[in-house]
């Protein structure tokens, strides 16, 4: 299997996730379990069927951010060599060539992406038009709606 980039935000957030997850979510599913346990009879015991399927999910959780976080490139585009070209982590202010509007993105992995954020990944089309060009370059982009076309006004690496 091919690594996933992850910037290093990204990573962060998962292994808090894990550390939350492993240090206050299990304990609380075994105390919950072992709570249901004591009322007696399991065969009808709603309680305790609700917190095996909880244990369930946290469990399903923890070794999916687990596989996430081993499958992980993380990519600081501050450490990149890439002379003002736009990558993986930078952060691109574009304009719509026919709106005029202008708007700022950062581009992320896939379970990084949040576009109310202003993060999209970097597999989105918008993202593969802008990867590799510089500012002032113009690029265009097939949406829905039909071919768009924006200005790359700035670069950067935070």
């Amino acid at each position: 299997m091919s690594k996933t980039p992850l910037t290093v935000a990204g990573a962060e957030k998962l292994r808090a996730e894990l550390h939350h997850l492993k240090t206050v979510e299990r304990p609380n599913v075994i105390a919950a379990i072992a709570e249901a346990r004591s009322h007696g009879d399991l065969s009808e015991n709603a309680e305790y069927d609700a917190a095996k399927e909880k244990q369930g999910f946290v469990e399903g959780r923890i070794q999916e951010v687990e596989a996430k976080l081993s499958n992980a490139q993380v990519v600081d585009p501050l450490t990149l060599d890439a002379d003002g070209r736009c990558v993986f982590g930078a952060t691109v202010d574009l304009e719509d060539q026919d709106s005029g509007d202008q708007v700022t993105y950062q581009i992320v992995g896939e379970d990084e992406a949040d576009i109310k954020k202003g993060k999209i990944s970097y597999v989105s089309p918008l993202a593969r038009a802008v990867i590799g060009k510089y500012a002032g370059d113009l690029v265009q982009v097939q949406t829905p709606g039909g071919i768009r076309e924006y200005e790359i006004l700035d670069v950067r690496y935070q």
